[in-house]
């Protein structure tokens, strides 16, 4: 499907007959319609269709064809950068908020505009959690689906793993669902690698969980090499059941930031323990030894997770980029440290280093797509761009932050984590051209675009 531009006309008998609404290039509410969650991503497209079931989805498929136009689907849009929505209809799926939780068989199902605060909300009404990502703005489907690394990765694995079945619609605009039974093969390619159909929902396994503690340990910025070598020392004995980070944050002096931040550079490690208190204080007594200013630690109820990595509520302009790593070694923390101190770095937000493993680690798990991270550890930078002139900064210091952890990279890039379309090899490994064949099957003509096409390469 090549890009057109159309006249308003074309689009009279799609917007007659839908239950949500179209927006076309200058009418009212334009640009909000095309906005993503990344403001920094300024999307193009020929129409914008706010769908409000999936009779709007199949309905714009087939609009989409006649007229000769591809279809980009996206939700919340917190992956935009991946996604070329140029001359196509913007499908916008974020007003399928459904949610249903079954109790009994633990399983939960979620339109494509639910959110994974929503999710774990409607979990925990009924003593469940749903394994999720970290920040709870972000749309269930496409976080989950692209793999999905949150505060039970080490205990439970990728998010990916835990559904059941997809339904969505396909390139001529029929209805279908797929499960481990029924379209097997779109069922594995949707799991951590592509849905060549348009997600509506997806169905998963919620899972009970015990105690729960998690929080921050906070120190002034100048005690980051002392912090991150102790956190390096201390996740080598860790159980599957705690999942941590170390981070070096510098808050922008703006009035979003909570007083006590504001204006100021700390090193932190958060974690979320699935542990009692008396565990929690044994575990955490080496980190706790270096006297943090600041220990959020506490007993919580996983949807309060949410909260602990300080994600921002609403969208804000920002760029990143990532880096797995195949080992966390003396060195390795060496390079990090030294990259998270560099003056470049300044214009960073965040620079984190996640630990991997466990239940993340390959062989633990199987039947999708991508359903494991071959790397023990993951380093993600972000910086906020309150200003165009920021936007080289950002790019500059996050560039440098890849470069200096580059010796220790993992041959495999963490899809959720990539803001520009990747390399597809590096993505999905052996996975590729078994992904090809299945899109080709499903999709010929190429009318349903996704995020980090397979023809793609990594900039």
């Amino acid at each position: 499907m090549s890009p057109a531009v159309l006249p308003g006309e074309e689009f009279a008998a799609l917007r007659s007959r839908l239950h949500g609404r179209i927006r076309l290039p200058f009418e009212e509410g334009w640009d909000a319609a095309r906005t993503p969650w990344q403001l920094v991503v300024d999307q193009r497209p020929a129409a914008v269709v706010e769908a409000a079931d999936i009779e709007d989805v199949a309905l714009t498929v087939r609009e989409a064809r006649r007229l000769g136009l591809a279809v980009a689907p996206q939700s919340t849009g917190h992956g935009a950068g991946t996604l070329d929505a140029s001359g196509a209809i913007l499908l916008r799926t974020r007003g399928l908020t459904g949610i249903t939780v079954d109790p009994d068989s633990a399983t939960a199902r979620a339109g494509a505009g639910a959110t994974a605060g929503a999710l774990a909300a409607a979990a925990q009404d009924h003593g469940l959690t749903a394994v999720l990502g970290m920040a709870p703005t972000v749309g269930v489907v496409g976080m989950i689906l692209g793999g999905g690394l949150g505060w039970f990765a080490r205990s439970h694995g990728l998010a990916a793993n835990s559904v059941t079945a997809i339904e969505g619609v396909d390139a001529t605009g029929a209805t279908v669902r797929a499960d481990a039974t029924r379209q097997p093969d779109l069922f594995w390619a949707a799991r951590g690698g592509e849905a060549p159909i348009i997600v509506t929902a997806l169905e998963l396994s919620l899972h009970r969980t015990g105690d729960l503690q998690a929080g921050a340990l906070v120190w002034p910025i100048e005690a980051t090499d002392q912090v991150v070598r102790a956190w390096g020392a201390w996740i080598a004995d860790l159980p599957e059941t705690v999942t941590s980070l170390v981070r070096v944050l510098r808050y922008p002096p703006i009035p979003e930031i909570p007083e006590p931040l504001r204006g100021r550079d700390f090193v932190a490690v958060e974690a979320a323990l699935q542990a009692g208190p008396p565990a929690t204080a044994e575990l955490l007594a080496p980190l706790r030894a270096m006297n943090p200013m600041i220990d959020t630690v506490h007993p919580m109820a996983p949807v309060e997770l949410a909260a602990v990595h300080g994600d921002p509520p609403d969208p804000v302009p920002a760029a990143g980029s990532s880096v797995l790593l195949g080992e966390i070694s003396p060195k390795a923390l060496d390079a990090f440290i030294a990259a998270a101190l560099a003056e470049p770095s300044g214009a960073l937000l965040s620079i984190e280093l996640r630990h991997l493993g466990g239940a993340l680690a390959p062989g633990r798990a199987g039947g999708g797509a991508v359903s494991d991270i071959g790397g023990e550890g993951l380093v993600y930078c972000v910086g906020m761009i309150a200003a165009p002139p920021m936007a080289g900064a950002v790019s500059t210091a996050a560039a440098a932050v890849s470069t200096a952890l580059a010796p220790f990279a993992a041959p495999r890039i963490v899809k959720n984590f990539a803001e520009r379309p990747a390399d597809p090899t590096a993505l999905y490994g052996t996975a590729t051209d078994r992904l090809r064949g299945v899109i080709a099957s499903w999709d010929p003509d190429g009318l349903i675009r996704a995020g980090h096409p397979l023809g793609a390469v990594r900039g």
